[in-house]
């Protein structure tokens, strides 16, 4: 009997895992006497779930895998292909777990932006695919992308003093508990002033936006913040930053009194980069996905990023599927040891999940659904990829010129000074 809190893993077992787990039983069963050979057997059939005859003729007969006679008829055809293949393109290729639920819907959303020519016939066949299926679709045609591995950095000062350390719980339901994060943009050397990104991600929902700055400045990261604030359609609960001094300083530490008031302020732990899970996913699959490793040290390039950022913000909150953990479970290993297995939810966008909350405002709902409704998701790629391409086409800082980052800021005197 397994310890208490423990379940079997066998409602996920896959077949070569069922025969493996049978020739092992066999074993065993061919061993043992008749009354201990049913006991057995109930156990086998609780496992496997296989009938009790099929077990009997499973120990008694052969194990092993026969090879397929005749090939499985192909039930969806190359316009269907075709289809998954816009789609997944149009959103930047996402897993099969998060695009599956969202076929027929994002397949009748481009065929409105005349993007997308798909039949009934096609639009029924969308409806009821398998994920396995869409998976195996997605190997033929997905980009291959090299991913390098991330940087790693911290630093402390004395302004964490005080300010209460842990994680926001990963079932949160309400919105407006947000993880935020800076992503470094210096390439190989980290030397002199260069851009960053500032991140926030809401936990319940997934919503999603980000700022570009140069360097960490208190007056470019109250820019920032200002405007990512501003952009958010419902109220700010809890902030939950790590331990970077961009974040705590004392004039940091004002304006988050200031500017959200009655907000709770966290950071992580030190050395537990896990304490910031969603923003951390998102670094790498909005930031670091799309601008590697490259070093981007101007005005004109911060610019730049920050009108990729406003498209990425409609591309990510409103036609972005994403998946949801709704279960945890401490589960037996077959070396003896236990894991964690996770559970997830059917795939939606951020703005799906926040119109469930009830949040929005009427205004807020209609303003967002239009947005949804005049946007084509494959030109909206085209363009995010157009920019990538120009914001590395721009040169970089010129050595001994300084760069004057109230270009970036909205400060009044500085829109008064260009006049």
């Amino acid at each position: 009997m397994l310890p208490e809190g423990i379940v079997d893993t066998e409602v996920t077992m896959t077949v070569n895992e069922r025969y493996t787990y049978l020739r092992k039983m066999r074993e065993r069963y061919q061993g043992i006497g008749r009354r201990e050979q049913g006991k057995l057997l109930d156990e086998m059939e609780a496992v496997t779930g296989l009938h009790r005859k099929s077990l009997l003729r499973l120990m008694h007969g052969s194990l092993e895998r026969k090879p397929r006679s005749r090939e499985r008829h192909k039930e969806y055809g190359a316009e269907v292909d075709e289809a998954i293949q816009v789609i997944a393109k149009s959103l930047d290729y996402p897993c099969a777990e998060r695009l599956t639920p969202g076929l027929r819907a994002m397949a009748e959303h481009l065929s409105q932006h005349d993007a997308l020519q798909v039949s009934a016939s096609v639009l029924e066949q969308l409806e009821r695919v398998s994920v396995s299926t869409i998976e195996r679709r997605l190997k033929r045609f997905r980009d291959d992308r090299t991913r390098l591995p991330r940087r790693r950095s911290s630093s402390a000062n004395s302004a964490l003093c005080g300010v209460a350390m842990g994680r926001i719980p990963w079932d949160t339901s309400d919105p407006g508990y947000l993880e935020t994060d800076t992503v470094h943009h210096c390439g190989a050397s980290a030397s002199g002033e260069y851009v960053h990104t500032v991140q926030i991600v809401d936990v319940a929902t997934g919503w999603s936006d980000r700022q570009a700055t140069l360097g960490r400045s208190y007056t470019v990261m109250k820019d920032a913040f200002d405007t990512l604030l501003e952009r958010l359609p419902f109220e700010v609960h809890e902030l939950h930053p790590d331990n970077g001094s961009e974040f705590f300083n004392q004039h940091m530490l004002r304006y988050w009194k200031e500017k959200v008031k009655g907000a709770r302020l966290w950071r992580s732990r030190p050395y537990h980069k896990n304490d910031n899970p969603l923003v951390e996913q998102h670094n790498a699959a909005w930031v670091r996905a799309y601008l590697g490793y490259d070093r981007l040290d101007t005005v004109a390039q911060a610019q730049a990023l920050n009108q990729l950022y406003d498209r990425l913000w409609v591309y990510c909150n409103l036609f972005q599927p994403m998946m949801h953990t709704t279960e945890k479970q401490l589960v037996a290993t077959s070396d003896g040891g236990t894991r964690i297995r996770r559970r997830y939810d059917r795939a939606r966008t951020p703005f799906e999940r926040l119109r469930e909350t009830g949040v929005l405002s009427p205004r807020q709902q209609q303003e967002l659904e239009a947005v949804h409704q005049q946007t084509n998701p494959l030109q909206l790629r085209e363009e995010i990829y157009a920019l990538i391409d120009h914001i590395f086409s721009l040169p970089s800082a010129v050595p001994g010129v300084t760069e004057d980052v109230y270009q970036l800021v909205g400060l009044p005197w500085v829109t008064q000074a260009a006049d």
